[in-house]
């Protein structure tokens, strides 16, 4: 079974949406369903070293590299990156892949269940 988790918000936008997809991802590989996190929109922030967690967050940039080193495949939209996110322009960070729109059409008919945050 695989499981696409497609982010779209600011990781650090006052509410823990990102931070609950982030748990359901490691819950889900926990249960032994294949992983695979496709960031857009102003979610790309996630994947930049710029992005620091606010006082009293977590650290969702932690949260993702330990997916990361999990083996979760994670692709970022390489338009968003100069679009999109508070650090516009500003680089990935190792393990998260630039990708197109044509790579999470792949993934979405690859994956069993498709879910948004």
């Amino acid at each position: 079974m695989k499981a696409l988790i497609v982010f779209n918000r600011n990781p650090y936008d006052g509410t823990d949406v990102t931070w609950n997809g982030l748990r359901l991802a490691d819950q889900l590989l926990h249960a032994g369903v294949g992983v695979n996190i496709f960031l857009m929109n102003d979610s790309v922030d996630l994947a930049r070293d710029a992005a620091t967690p606010p006082e009293g967050y977590f650290d969702l940039g932690k949260m993702l590299k330990e997916l990361i080193e999990k083996d979760v495949p994670v692709k970022v939209c390489g338009t968003c990156k100069v679009r999109c996110g508070i650090h516009k322009g500003k680089p990935y960070f190792e393990g998260a892949k630039e990708a197109k729109m044509t790579e999470l059409a792949e993934w979405i008919k690859e994956a069993d269940n498709v879910i948004t945050f």
